[in-house]
């Protein structure tokens, strides 16, 4: 896929698109060890502009682990990864700066507004148009009725979305989702669907933790069930 205008995709405030560079991240020879435990070895993975890479694999085979080396983290106990052939160790801050990591814990301040705490990460950001990334990301997640209701209000699945809602409310080319779908009801679930498309057309990327076989579309799958050295991607 190549990076294109957003100006087609519908429900979508001119002033929220963002277009993203060309790009490829990429592992090779990763290895991670917890607790002096080698976790997974010869993990390599090609990412390009565009694309999805969903992780698929048993519980506690380094799926979660390798986000965080994607997301820096950590930093792997073997290999490298690099973002357009540059270490992403030589500057962090310019790594951090591209990404979100959306895990398990939901990072909602409960004492703040829905609202506000959309504020807070597109103020985080920085770059035109917030309140217009703002309000697209209520409406793409369904949360535009309680968009001035503490978040500690909320119920698992609402502040799910509203998590996710931090994806378009404060733009980055790389998303890191770790079971992205878990609480998530079926139109919650379809939502995520297509922003996730709606990312990839600009130019986005998503690394993306799933289980079954509900992947999206063209998505390049890294299986850490394969037995061998490692799990390997294609390049791109």
């Amino acid at each position: 896929m190549t990076v294109s205008s957003l100006a087609a995709l519908p429900g979508l405030q001119p002033e929220a698109r963002a277009v993203f560079a060309d790009a490829v991240f990429t592992g090779a020879g990763l290895a991670c060890e917890r607790g002096g435990r080698r976790v997974f070895h010869g993990l390599s993975f090609h990412v390009c502009a565009g694309e999805a890479l969903v992780l698929v694999g048993r519980n506690g085979s380094g799926k979660s682990s390798l986000l965080r080396l994607m997301a820096g983290l950590s930093r792997p106990a073997q290999g490298a990864l690099t973002w357009n052939d540059g270490d992403i160790a030589d500057d962090r801050e310019a790594h951090h700066g591209r990404l979100h990591l959306i895990g398990h814990q939901d990072a909602i301040k409960p004492a703040l507004t829905v609202r506000e705490n959309l504020g807070f990460w597109a103020r985080y950001r920085g770059g035109p148009g917030a309140p217009a990334r703002i309000a697209d990301a209520l409406r793409a997640f369904a949360l535009e009725r309680l968009a001035d209701l503490p978040a500690r209000y909320l119920s698992q699945g609402q502040r799910r979305r509203l998590s996710l809602c931090r994806l378009l409310a404060s733009p980055a080319q790389l998303w890191l989702l770790d079971e992205p779908r878990s609480g998530l009801d079926r139109a919650a679930s379809e939502s995520l669907d297509a922003v996730l498309a709606r990312h990839r057309a600009a130019g986005g990327m998503a690394v993306v933790v799933l289980h079954g076989d509900d992947h999206p579309p063209a998505a390049r799958v890294l299986d850490f069930d394969v037995s061998g050295t490692g799990a390997r991607t294609d390049p791109c």
